[in-house]
């Protein structure tokens, strides 16, 4: 074979796998949104469980929850049997776990159950076949697919299903997140295969390095995980002016009660998101020192006050402010969540805005 017949074929190799992997990314959509209808389902039905709603709000006097119905107990006073009112608790006293939490999306209804079990099931095969798109797309350009921001977005959604499905593997009370997170993968596939769509080329002289690999490898993982923690924060937000109106002795709307009091406790979902974003910060930092020690390779200098860096950098005082408000007395709760939310935003800034909207050195292919 000629070294021109040998480039040839090489060529059409690599635009059959391109035009495999965006049938792959069509086709995970497709599968993300029979999930999305299931976990609609699961809702649906789960709203009708009103006895497994009620039973949730119900403990014991010592906090826990019985098992065999509302805690009632029978007092002697001269002859006359008095049943007491079970003690309807509505949110966790400080350090202590005293509510407990929502029966989840099903409801404690087994059609529900059964419509979320189908949609995790779905959420597996969506997750394979993106996962699938997304190596073919590295075979077509034979690098990392993570050139443009086309394939930054789907190798992203892709991480943050995984995040999802190893939580939910390793046996953790989350999936109340699968309506939410496959809601946002949708958004994130629709923009990305619409707006920013980008054909497949080869890399800047620049990037051809193995730093590719670590600094923008763990910067996609740490942005899934962060987005996980994010979506709790919010959930803890509404969860916790749900309790707090019941504790003063307001009436919450009926959608409002159908969705909240199926979450777990504001408590719960507090610690959750705290120790998600806990546990990845340090990761962030150590992407930070990656991308400075590939900058000094590259462009002969560690720190340069480009765009990408400098938010970058905003986003990790962002996170650490939340995380030493978090662990001080004074700021736990609601003011921490809001610094969550703002670490967060910076976060998406310096992914969609600072690529979008400003110029630096990171601008290598447009969008």
């Amino acid at each position: 074979m000629t070294l021109a017949a040998a480039t040839e074929l090489a060529v059409a190799t690599n635009e059959h796998l391109a035009s495999m992997s965006n049938t792959l990314i069509y086709s995970s959509m497709a599968v993300y949104t029979l999930a999305f209808f299931a976990y609609i389902l699961e809702w649906i039905f789960g709203s009708r469980s009103k006895v497994a709603r009620t039973a949730s709000a119900l403990t014991t006097e010592g906090g826990e929850k019985k098992a065999n119905g509302p805690a009632v107990t029978v007092k002697k006073a001269g002859g006359t049997a008095v049943l007491e009112r079970p003690k309807v608790v509505v949110r966790a006293a400080s350090g202590a776990r005293d509510v407990p939490d929502g029966p989840g999306a099903h409801g404690g209804d087994a059609q529900g159950d059964l419509f979320g079990r189908v949609a995790v099931s779905l959420t597996v095969l969506a997750f394979l076949v993106e996962l699938a798109g997304v190596v073919a797309r590295a075979a077509s350009v034979e690098r990392a697919p993570w050139g443009n921001m086309y394939e930054f977005n789907i190798t992203f959604s892709t991480v943050a299903v995984g995040v999802y499905l190893a939580l939910l593997a390793l046996k953790k009370n989350v999936r109340w997140l699968g309506l939410f997170l496959i809601t946002t993968v949708l958004l994130d596939l629709g923009l990305a295969v619409t707006v920013l769509y980008t054909a497949s080329d080869q890399l800047v002289p620049a990037l051809h390095s193995y730093w590719l690999y670590i600094h923008v490898s763990t910067a996609i993982f740490c942005g899934a995980v962060f987005y996980v923690g994010a979506v709790a924060t919010i959930l803890y937000l509404f969860k916790d002016s749900y309790e707090t109106k019941l504790q003063t002795g307001g009436k919450p709307g009926a959608f409002a009660t159908s969705v909240l009091e199926r979450l777990p406790a504001s408590a719960s979902l507090d610690k959750f998101a705290y120790r998600i974003n806990a546990a990845v910060f340090p990761l962030w930092t150590f992407t930070i020192i990656a991308g400075a020690i590939w900058a000094g390779d590259a462009w002969g200098r560690y720190w340069n006050w480009d765009p990408k860096e400098t938010w970058s950098f905003i986003t990790w005082v962002a996170y650490a402010c939340y995380l030493h408000a978090r662990a001080t007395a004074g700021w736990k709760g609601r003011k921490a969540a809001y610094l969550a939310m703002i670490a967060f935003g910076c976060w998406l800034f310096n992914y969609y805005g600072v690529n979008i909207f400003v110029t630096g050195k990171h601008s290598y292919a447009g969008v």
